[in-house]
C-alpha cells in the first residue's frame, strides 16, 4: 500500500468562465496562485518520497509552488494529463451543445466511453491511462507518501480505483481547486492484471473541504 496525496491544480480564468480545459494549458490566475500556497502550507509539516506532477502549466506551476514550500524537487510526467477534450477544449458547454448537438446527445447517453471530436480521450481512456502509471509509480518510486499534481477528472478516477467505487462516479469526485486529498493506493493483484484485457477500469478529503455532485455536462475540465 502507498500513501498517495492527490491536489488539483489552483484556479484558472477557464475554471471561472466553465470553459472545457482538457490538455489545453491557460496559466493558474491571481486566486489559483493563492490557492497553491494554501495547498503548499496545508501539507507542510509531512515527510513525502517525491511529487509528480502533470507537464500543463496550471498543473506544474502548482506542484512548483508546493515543493518550494517544501524543499522538494517536482518530477514531471505527461501521463498526469487531464483527459483529452479534443475540439471541445475552450468552448463553453453552451457553445458545444450548439455546434456538436449529436456529439453531446451521445455523451449524455454513454458518458464513460464517448470521445469529443479532434482526438479526444474517454473517461474510461484516462482511467486506464492514469491507473497504469500510478501502478508502475508505486512499484519503482522511492518508499513514502507521494505528491501527485494533476487535474479534477484525472484525480478522480484515482479516487475511484483507490475505494472500489464504479468510475461512472468519478463525475461526482472531482476535487475542487488546489484541495488536498489523501487516498491509499494498492497496486493490481496478478489476477486483476491477467483480467485487465477484460475488465473497464471500475476522495478522503482533508478536514474541511466541501464537495458538490457533478454531473458530466457540468464539467469544466
Amino acid at each position: 500500500m502507498t500513501e498517495l496525496w492527490l491536489v488539483r491544480h489552483g484556479q484558472t480564468d477557464w475554471n471561472v468562465q466553465g470553459r472545457y480545459q482538457g490538455q489545453a494549458d491557460p496559466p493558474l490566475n491571481a486566486a489559483g496562485l493563492e490557492q497553491a500556497a494554501r495547498a503548499a502550507e496545508a501539507l507542510a509539516g509531512r515527510t513525502y518520497a517525491a511529487i509528480y506532477t502533470s507537464d500543463l502549466e496550471r498543473a506544474r506551476v502548482t506542484a512548483e509552488i508546493i515543493g518550494r514550500r517544501l524543499g522538494m524537487d517536482v518530477l514531471v510526467d505527461t501521463r498526469l494529463r487531464e483527459v483529452n477534450q479534443g475540439a471541445w477544449e475552450g468552448m463553453l458547454s453552451t457553445e458545444i451543445q450548439a455546434r456538436y448537438a449529436g456529439e453531446w446527445a451521445a455523451r449524455q447517453r454513454d458518458p464513460l466511453h464517448f470521445r469529443p471530436p479532434g482526438g479526444g480521450e474517454s473517461v474510461t481512456d484516462v482511467a486506464a491511462r492514469l491507473w497504469a502509471f500510478i501502478d508502475e509509480l508505486v512499484t519503482h518510486a522511492p518508499d513514502g507518501p507521494l505528491i501527485l499534481v494533476s487535474h479534477g477528472l484525472a484525480l478522480a478516477t484515482l479516487v475511484c480505483r483507490a475505494r472500489g467505487l464504479p468510475l461512472a462516479q468519478a463525475f461526482d469526485l472531482i476535487p475542487e481547486n488546489a484541495q488536498a486529498h489523501r487516498i491509499e493506493w494498492n497496486p493490481p493483484t496478478e489476477t486483476q492484471r491477467s483480467n485487465s484485457d477484460d475488465n473497464e477500469p471500475n476522495r478522503i478529503p482533508v478536514p474541511g473541504d466541501a464537495q458538490e455532485s457533478r454531473q458530466p455536462d457540468q464539467d469544466s475540465l
